[in-house]
């Protein structure tokens, strides 16, 4: 089996200088990297990544904690935070905390037995032994998609965070079927307890004061961020003395829970209802009709949370930082709307 010591004789350079190249530690100019990275090859040589922890005490690797990892969006951000660590030459563990507070705890503390350089977890609504684990043991973390509140420094987060924005592109879709004159818009909200049902609900809040409509509590109905909790909510929607005539689904999830129930009531969209979406998934522009929805930048908020992990890594003393990630809205027809190439505009 080939040394580091075998790779620098074949490269002509030092141990120190291949130790450099293969560990990113010092700059090294661009024609001794490609002579290393050529003797590597050449050679077969092997990194021994035990031995390397034991003198970085680092070990390169990545635990990321996320539930329904079914779930289409979180399989976005998973291909990103995927994609992110082995580009920066660090491996990934997963576990799926499956929304459950004391199993969530428990798995973190898996992974950092393991001895994982840090974590990167999507909390669950009540995550308070997360963060008393996280806080305990001085484990390098970062929130995705769901923010936690907690005292930070200067009155700041407690820990990273990284997610989409979610109030602002709610209230669009309020006020995208305000303005096709719908007046009794209904939200199928999330979990309880999430960042992202709270800020959904804020912004499905504020849609409906811009367009000058009243607030109704009958019209808002939790799904559970799960498609057989949708469906239940949205029957008890249709069973109010007046209905809704568009709805607002919170998650991707809800949304075929909702078709579900409309189809058991024999209701067309957008012909009975309006329905607009958070969330775009790869099958939206398939269903008939096509669903206007909102679209998470998922890939994208998994690298960032393993950027800013890594920022973390390299500066543990400076302050948290929450990042918000703008969404697109994806205009169709589930609205109520011709067609984008009906109206001669892109969608």
């Amino acid at each position: 089996m080939a040394t580091m010591a075998d790779v620098a004789r074949s490269a002509g350079v030092s141990v120190a200088t291949v130790s450099h190249v293969l560990n990113g530690t010092r700059p090294v100019l661009p024609h001794t990297r490609q002579a290393v990275l050529d003797a590597v090859e050449e050679l077969g040589y092997t990194t021994n990544t035990l031995a390397r922890s034991l003198v970085t005490a680092r070990t390169r690797s990545i635990g990321l904690a996320v539930s329904a990892i079914s779930n289409p969006y979180f399989t976005e951000i998973l291909q990103g935070v995927e994609a992110a660590a082995l580009e920066a030459g660090y491996s990934l563990l997963i576990a799926d905390p499956h929304d459950d507070p004391e199993h969530e705890r428990k798995v973190v503390q898996l992974l950092h037995e393991r001895r994982v350089d840090g974590v990167i977890v999507a909390p669950s609504a009540d995550p308070h032994g997360l963060l008393a684990y996280l806080g305990r043991h001085d484990v390098p973390a970062v929130f995705l998609d769901r923010l936690v509140d907690g005292p930070g420094t200067d009155g700041g987060p407690c820990f990273d965070q990284v997610c989409a924005d979610n109030a602002d592109p709610t209230s669009r879709l309020v006020t995208h079927l305000a303005g096709l004159g719908h007046r009794r818009i209904g939200l199928v909200a999330g979990r309880p307890g999430l960042s992202t049902t709270s800020e959904r609900i804020s912004g499905y809040r504020s849609g409906l004061a811009f367009a000058g409509l009243a607030y109704d509590g009958r019209l808002l109905v939790h799904g559970d961020s799960e498609s057989a909790g949708a469906e239940q909510a949205t029957e008890a929607l249709l069973s109010l003395g007046e209905p809704p005539t568009a709805l607002v689904t919170g998650n991707n999830a809800m949304t075929i829970g909702v078709l579900r129930a409309l189809g058991a009531h024999g209701l067309s969209v957008p012909d009975d209802i309006a329905l607009c979406c958070f969330d775009d998934f790869a099958w939206a522009d398939l269903f008939s009709p096509r669903l206007t929805a909102i679209a998470q930048p998922g890939r994208d908020i998994g690298a960032r949370a393993v950027h800013v992990l890594l920022e973390r890594l390299a500066e543990p003393d400076r302050p948290a930082r929450t990042v918000r990630l703008p969404c697109a809205f994806v205009h169709r027809t589930s609205c109520g709307c011709p067609s984008p190439s009906e109206e001669g505009t892109p969608s």
